[in-house]
């Protein structure tokens, strides 16, 4: 065999071991909570422990104006939104943190609360579109080169939104819309939008009669596919329903939340779902509920599993991983693993709190949690076996935003920068 072949051989063996590599393959992070909406990732990456706003920060770069809203990443490019020049804006970044494009959609609605903004709701992806929504009501569709495909406006076709706050829900994406939930005092509605049109394919009603500001919802809807059938799962009004992706039509519905008729419960933090089991934050960080998914009618007897009334979380979502569920307790200072089967503690670990509350979601990655406080602060705790907190990490801004774990890397939503943090 001569040398020349042998050279061929050997080049083509180290292609295919590249493309075949796992660690050659760009992660995904395509909506708020990542590819399983649940805020975890597998990837077997090494992730940053130690760092601040001057050590292992890879790059960072300027944002335009205040925003809350998650990145999100696909192919190794980063969608987020931010206002621009007082508009709405879609942005786009490579890994590098090279700025690509910059999209305006209209005038911004600033955020009231001192922690939200016009832009809170995170985008979402499918690989092919960009869908974004913001306070102002504006929802649009771009392709990933900036193009805007179609444009709609939310307040302006159905009313303004009566919430007290900012509005916080993202966009969710079925096989052919993106879906919006309103929930709110009077005309919620649950709507599905043609991805390729923007047309209205369908739009319910999904009312309930609460206490005070409890029929108010900032929780983001989770889209399950089983066996080729999806589900839109629904968190808000004191209900968890289930409704059927290709009419909206309600499959199933669980109420019995607040049977003591608290006022101002509102759902902020959105469930998280570890195999059959969603596990919803209420309370305002006092419950916490499992509710077992599926069956047909009023499941409300049937399908609830356990209720505490002892823990929970206010703002931030909790996160599932191996089997786990993490509750951030965010007004207590405090990270809980729970077993979504029976409800139990398995452990519960302390955090600092001198320095103001968590409204972050929390962020597992490479077997550590990573907790970012309002005052920008980012703790990194090991989970494995019992809670250790390993580092404080000073980012010098306001972080609301969820870390987002890439391929070793984190991605920091800060008030006025985008922080990508690694080893170099």
């Amino acid at each position: 065999m001569t040398r020349t072949v042998l050279a061929l051989r050997a080049t083509t063996l180290l292609i295919l071991a590249v493309m075949l590599c796992p660690a050659a393959r760009a992660e995904n992070w395509p909506r708020w909570r990542g590819p399983a909406d649940n805020g975890s990732t597998d990837s077997p990456a090494a992730y940053p422990v130690k760092f601040d706003a001057a050590n292992h920060v890879l790059w960072k770069v300027d944002l335009p104006g205040k925003g809350c809203s998650t990145p999100i990443v696909w192919q190794n490019h980063i969608y987020l939104t931010a206002p621009s020049d007082d508009q709405d804006a879609a942005l786009a970044f490579d890994i590098t943190g090279k700025p690509l494009w910059r999209t305006t959609l209209g005038p911004q609605r600033k955020g009231k609360n001192r922690n939200g903004s016009g832009c809170n709701p995170s985008p979402a992806t499918d690989g092919q579109t960009l869908f974004v929504y913001f306070k102002s009501g504006a929802l649009a569709a771009l392709d990933l080169s900036s193009k805007v495909l179609w444009k709609t406006n939310l307040q302006e076709r159905f009313g303004r939104d009566t919430l007290y706050w900012d509005v916080g829900t993202s966009p969710v994406l079925t096989a052919k819309d993106v879906v919006i939930a309103v929930m709110q005092n009077g005309g919620s509605y649950l709507a599905a939008f043609d991805k390729l049109t923007g047309a209205v394919h369908w739009k319910v009603a999904r009312e309930y009669v609460t206490p005070t500001e409890d029929d108010h919802s900032y929780a983001t809807p989770i889209v399950l596919d089983r066996q080729g059938v999806q589900t839109i799962v629904v968190w808000g009004a004191e209900h968890l329903t289930a409704h059927d992706a290709a009419d909206g039509r309600l499959l199933w519905s669980c109420g019995g939340f607040n049977l003591t008729h608290h006022a101002n419960w509102v759902c902020v933090a959105s469930p998280v779902i570890c195999g059959d089991i969603a596990i919803l934050p209420y309370g305002r960080g006092a419950q916490l509920h499992g509710i077992k998914l599926g069956g047909v009618g009023d499941v409300t007897a049937s399908n609830r599993l356990w209720e505490r009334d002892d823990t929970g979380a206010f703002v931030s979502t909790p996160a599932e991983y191996k089997g786990r569920v993490y509750v951030l307790r965010d007004r207590k200072a405090q990270l809980e693993c729970i077993d979504a089967q029976t409800g139990k503690t398995d452990w519960a670990g302390a955090l600092p709190h001198a320095g103001g509350d968590y409204y972050a979601s929390p962020t597992i990655a490479g077997g550590n949690a990573y907790l970012a406080r309002e005052d920008g602060k980012i703790f990194v705790a090991r989970i494995a076996g019992g809670f250790e907190l390993l580092s404080e990490n000073d980012m010098g801004e306001k972080i609301i935003a969820s870390p987002v774990p890439i391929d070793g890397k984190l991605l920091l939503r800060g008030e006025s920068h985008l922080f990508c943090v690694g080893e170099k």
